[in-house]
């Protein structure tokens, strides 16, 4: 599996809130309800149930629902003064409520207790409840507003101030049946000294978590969670501010196969060594479209070998690729010959070789076994190889990328994959015999299946390639992979068609990751569907074909800053170091606070 896909998996945790009349409402009545459960559990409010259900909704609210409610408007306030980003009202409020819901959990088990104890343990209880809540609202503001630690805390401070404001406010005012003497002093510093401990905790355990992310990478953890959480909410493309510090500039390779007629070129074949990655819209995730979607004419941009370490900082760098393909297009020359296509396979690796003019394309799969990203030094090694073995100028490498399980792994140097690849090319015959082309084109954005179902915006396309008596359809999805056994349904059902050689590929687009998974390969479901284009697609593409001139070529893409050799590794496990330490030393350490807290709330 894809290491950054599991980096992109975290999605699934951030969900649609609420409407925010609907947690108002739900705060009001919670408070409410909490309030009279309190009078009806503790033993020390011997008053008719009417006045417990009046006082005790009184009450409720005016401790629980009103600090709540304005706990949340003036939290929204201060996180816009402070330049936050990512909560609004919405999210202010639902957070407030879900530190009510602990405060109101506390007071309910204080209850409980004071019925066995003859202790009335409501102020103890408040205390530890609004000092828990405290820590809890720090570092969620801290992990997903890009705030500083103090304006976190200045934030974070609302609702237990207000909490206690109304404490104070309600036992002064109310004259119950069995009022509480409260000793302020004693109330103040017991309090105090609870925030004080939890505070520096929490301060302590985000420094632990930030500390290997600054150190390896010099990027800040919680600044990327939140520009992470930004990107899924509104798209918005600030993450690439700390890719790009963590990038490095490289040298990589695109090649490339046009197929022009009368008019002009009919269709374009692009195999860039640059990875459409991370996710979302971020950097070069939606490459295949936004590449494609630069020249006015069908064009395909396919998988090259290349793994996460390429995937381009910012959708900008995707430009110099342009730039190369289209300087590489004026110097093309072309001809009308090419020749059919093979297929050679040894274990579980598999080839299909066609030549087109002075150049060759090379389409390499694994399926039906299952397999992830080809990693640039093998493509260039497939490349360097092919160019010595079979004499020609250029030598397009394709990572057809079509069979996938969330075991998949990628094919690095030292895999036995590599040693069946290149005895694969060492076989490779070229066939003197070239003939005339024809090519017919076809494209399709799916529109009635979501990036949730795996396809991305450029659908599917295909290009029928016609040598002699041989016709062959290149068929390529805009997805992340396909999944395991499906590339076989694809070929079995179009077996009737006038075709003779299929195959299947995946652009690996990166675009359709940011939803229900990390990982979000075509053909979990709609396969029927996504069939039925497929052969509807060769059957147009086949009334395209026409009589074509083809030409190939290779440029270097200079100095295109991608997160660099080993950086995207560098992230994965600097990721899964801190949660290791997070497993280990938060338990340990929030215990360890929570009891400090407990024997100052409840014994001093």
């Amino acid at each position: 599996m894809s290491s950054m896909s599991s980096v992109a998996g975290l999605s699934k945790y951030i969900r649609t809130f609420p409407k925010k009349k609907t947690v108002a409402l739900m705060i009001i009545i919670e408070s409410i309800i909490v309030g009279i459960l309190y009078l009806f559990i503790s033993p020390f409010y011997n008053i008719p149930l009417t006045n417990k259900l009046i006082q005790g909704g009184i009450f409720g609210f005016a401790i629980l629902g009103v600090s709540t409610l304005l706990g949340a408007i003036i939290q929204q306030y201060e996180i816009n003064l402070f330049n936050g980003i990512n909560i609004k009202q919405k999210h202010s409020l639902l957070l407030s409520l879900i530190s009510m819901n602990i405060i109101a959990i506390l007071i309910i088990i204080g209850a409980i207790f004071s019925l066995f104890t003859n202790v009335d343990y409501l102020l103890n209880s408040l205390i530890f409840g609004t000092v828990l809540c405290l820590g809890f609202n720090i570092f969620i503001l801290k992990s997903t507003t890009k705030l500083k630690y103090v304006e976190s805390l200045i934030s974070g401070l609302n609702q237990p101030i207000l909490v206690f404001i109304m404490i104070i406010l309600s036992f002064l005012i109310r004259n119950m049946e069995n009022p509480i003497t409260i000793q302020f002093i004693p109330f103040i510093i017991k309090t105090i000294l609870a925030s004080v401990v939890f505070i520096l905790t929490i301060y302590l355990f985000i420094k632990i978590l930030e500390a290997p992310m600054k150190k390896n990478l010099g990027i800040n953890l919680f600044d990327m969670l939140s520009y992470l959480i930004l990107h899924i909410n509104e798209d918005a493309l600030t993450l690439e501010k700390l890719f790009d510090k963590m990038g490095e500039y490289v040298d990589t390779v695109v090649s490339f196969i046009s197929f022009k007629n009368d008019k002009g070129i009919k269709s374009l074949f692009i195999s860039p060594y640059v990875h459409p990655g991370p996710l979302g819209d971020i950097g070069g995730s939606n490459m295949p479209t936004i590449l494609a979607n630069k020249f006015n004419h069908f064009t395909m941009v396919v998988h090259g070998p290349s793994t996460h370490d390429l995937n381009p900082v910012s959708v900008k760098e995707i430009d110099k690729i342009e730039a190369c393909v289209k300087e590489g297009l004026k110097e093309m020359e072309y001809s009308s010959k090419a020749t059919q296509f093979i297929r050679y396979s040894e274990n579980k690796s598999k080839i299909g070789v066609q030549f087109f003019n002075e150049g060759m394309i090379i389409l390499s799969t694994f399926a039906p076994e299952d397999s992830d990203d080809i990693e640039c030094g093998v493509g260039l090694t497939m490349m360097t190889q092919s160019k010595s073995v079979c004499n020609v100028k250029d030598s397009i490498i394709v990572d057809c990328h079509n069979s996938f399980t969330p075991e998949s792994g990628g094919v690095l140097p030292g895999n036995s994959e590599v040693f069946e690849l290149i005895n694969l090319i060492n076989q490779i015959k070229k066939n003197s015999e070239y003939d005339s082309i024809k090519v017919g084109v076809y494209s399709n954005p799916m529109e009635d299946l979501s990036s949730n179902e795996g396809v991305g915006q450029s659908g599917i396309k295909i290009m029928v390639v016609e040598i002699g008596n041989q016709r062959t359809a290149y068929v390529l999805f805009d997805a992340n992979n396909m999944e395991k056994g499906f590339r076989q349904e694809i070929i079995d059902a179009v077996k009737d068609l006038e075709i003779d050689e299929i195959e299947v590929m995946t652009t690996d687009t990166h675009f359709v990751n940011t939803l229900s998974r990390g990982y979000n390969p075509i053909g979990i479901n709609n396969r029927e569907k996504i069939i039925e284009y497929v052969k509807e697609g060769i059957k147009l593409a086949i009334d395209d074909l026409e009589e074509v001139e083809v030409g190939t070529g290779s440029k270097i893409i200079k100095n295109i800053k991608t997160f660099g050799p080993n950086n995207s590794t560098e992230l994965i496990s600097t990721i899964s170091s801190s949660v290791s330490v997070l497993k280990i030393i938060a338990p340990g350490l929030l215990i360890a606070a929570i009891i400090v807290i407990y024997f100052i709330v409840f014994f001093i």
